[in-house]
């Protein structure tokens, strides 16, 4: 009989591309993953990955295990969150994953009061970029996400996932200390068209939500300075080296200066996603009541005075 928790451990190689990635996800060694996996090859008498120099993949046999393996585990964690709904509000567990920005802010919040509520309730928490959290979501992995777009960028959540709207994060265009144009309320990108700009170093909608501003402004940014990562990105441009554009959760430096955008200022939307209503947990519902009103109730915007 095939051990259902080494399919999970399969699962998690084959999703996450390594054996390290896995066993940091299991909160297990690394050779106690490859274990798993062995023995779990001895139980189907076949191979079921090749380590190849660029990571695991599913053979033949690994691929037809896989197609029934999900199968199962899928209806493992639904029978899970029929438990859970039996248990109402008085026990199980909520399954919580927020992009870095929403982490400290919205959800950090959000944690906090569904706790003072139901403290009997067990939290589990990571961080995640959408193209993690929504897949995790579809899969029954987590029972709410914190994800983001941007209103000309718009995401398709698909089928079975239900999206609400939390929280509108307005852009802001970050300038160097002392900028000409920090001694304006708002800022016309086209002013900046020939600045070093800064954004993400990898195709991501953040990257292409800055390119595309920039393109409407009329102009092809120049990027000088690459990071996925909006601390760094404002310690570039406190240095100096270039602008940017910075959601108003992500500002964390004081010596930037945060300006509105004009016209057509941009916006980045937060959304809460979890299974559609049928699926979702008393435990999740509740959450996403919370959240709601955390993003009613989130501060207004910090841009600074312009004297």
């Amino acid at each position: 009989m095939v051990d259902v928790k080494r399919l999970r451990v399969l699962r998690e190689v084959v999703n996450r591309g390594s054996f390290s990635a896995a066993a940091e996800a299991l909160h297990l060694s690394q050779s106690a993953v490859s274990q798993q996996i062995a023995a779990l090859e001895r139980e189907v008498g076949l191979q079921l990955l090749d380590r190849t120099s660029e990571g695991p993949r599913l053979t033949a046999a690994g691929e037809r295990l896989m197609v029934h393996g999900d199968a199962v585990l899928s209806r493992l964690a639904e029978a899970e969150r029929e438990l859970a709904e039996i248990a109402g509000l008085e026990g199980g567990r909520l399954r919580l994953i927020s992009f870095p920005t929403a982490s400290a802010t919205l959800m950090t919040r959000g944690m906090s009061e569904f706790r003072r509520r139901h403290p009997q309730i067990e939290l589990q928490f990571i961080e995640g970029e959408p193209e993690k959290s929504i897949p995790g979501v579809k899969r029954g992995d987590f029972d709410l996400a914190l994800v983001f777009d941007f209103a000309d960028l718009p995401e398709d959540f698909g089928r079975d996932l239900s999206a609400e709207l939390v929280f509108e994060d307005p852009m802001r265009v970050a300038l160097p200390p002392g900028h000409p144009l920090a001694a304006s309320d708002k800022v016309d990108l086209a002013d900046l068209a020939d600045e070093d700009w800064l954004c993400g170093d990898k195709p991501s909608s953040c990257r292409e939500h800055v390119l595309s501003a920039c393109r409407n402004a009329g102009f092809e940014p120049r990027i000088s300075f690459e990071s996925d990562d909006y601390q760094v990105l404002q310690g570039l441009v406190a240095a100096g080296l270039g602008v940017g554009l910075i959601p108003e959760l992500a500002q964390s430096d004081d010596a930037v200066e945060l300006r509105e955008i004009s016209p057509n200022p941009p916006i980045r939307r937060v959304w809460a996603v979890t299974r559609e209503s049928s699926m979702r947990s008393p435990a999740a519902e509740e959450m996403l009541a919370i959240l709601r009103q955390v993003g009613q109730a989130y501060p207004e915007p910090r841009l600074k005075a312009v004297a």
